[in-house]
């Protein structure tokens, strides 16, 4: 460091000593902290210098964006496998065309709907052990915009033409079902059956019990009534058996009683009548 010198007199009288000389500048270990400081900072310098142009290569930041975030005209493009620790706010999100969109989490995947007032409208939770969903109704359509199934608060519809159950024991419903049309597929039986209760078909315009291909059985513990208020039960077959009939026995010493007779007209209408001639 270049040293000054200055020549000072203390006063204007005339002296036999010289001029005093002070130096001025910096010496001893005071210039040597200074090189150290000066020698650290260069060296931070360069090591921050080294670390951003490092984090700049790995993030591979450019132009476009960093690293799979590019930044398009349309918005932002995300590629490969991304972790967001933080809600997400988007307006829209698609995958590349041609590319599935997948969704992992370790726990769940909550997606809501909310209002002006951020109160969740709708809820979809998907969890380890249920999917849940929360909201006002409930609808499953084609890609034509045909109802299949729909449920809300009221009732559940179902709009598929046919609905089949598959399983093993069949169907329960604790209370009543409306349908127009009960039927088996192809090639299989049609149960009815209520274990515990009573089973009861009722319809205003008619009930129709209808096997083309094969039998059909009513079986009951105690008692078959068939009763028609204010029509008629109409039995049309080529053969009508009763083999289960009870007979009865003639006995010389018995009482007299009234015979009945079941006879057929030609329309094929039943009727009772007296035989007066018979015993039992």
């Amino acid at each position: 460091m270049p040293q000054e010198q200055y020549t000072h007199h203390r006063s204007t009288m005339p002296s036999s000593e010289g001029p005093q000389v002070y130096k001025v500048g910096i010496y001893g270990w005071r210039k040597r902290c200074l090189y150290f400081f000066v020698l650290l900072l260069m060296i931070l310098i360069l090591v921050n210098l080294a670390m951003t142009i490092w984090i700049l290569k790995v993030m591979n930041f450019t132009i476009d964006g960093m690293g799979n975030l590019r930044i398009t005209e349309e918005g932002l493009k995300l590629e490969g496998v991304s972790e967001f620790l933080q809600p997400l706010y988007a307006k829209e999100i698609q995958s590349r065309p041609g590319n599935a969109l997948y969704f992992k989490s370790a726990r769940n995947v909550t997606v809501n709907i909310l209002n002006d007032q951020t109160k969740v409208l709708t809820q979809l939770i998907t969890g380890p052990k249920a999917i849940e969903a929360y909201g006002k109704k409930f609808e499953v359509k084609t890609v034509s915009g045909k109802l299949l199934f729909s449920a809300d608060n009221n009732e559940v519809v179902v709009g598929a033409e046919r609905l089949r159950v598959l399983g093993a024991e069949g169907t329960v419903f604790p209370k009543s079902i409306e349908t127009p049309n009960v039927r088996a597929d192809p090639f299989k039986e049609l149960r009815l059956e209520s274990p515990t209760r009573s089973l009861v078909m009722e319809a205003p315009k008619g009930v129709e019990i209808n096997a083309e291909a094969g039998n059909m059985e009513a079986t009951c513990r105690t008692e078959l009534r068939l009763e028609s208020k204010d029509g008629e039960i109409k039995l049309d077959a080529a053969k009508i058996k009763l083999p289960r009939l009870p007979h009865g026995s003639y006995t010389p010493t018995g009482t007299r009683q009234k015979v009945f007779e079941i006879c057929v007209c030609a329309n094929g209408r039943l009727f009772l009548s007296q035989n007066k001639f018979a015993d039992p």
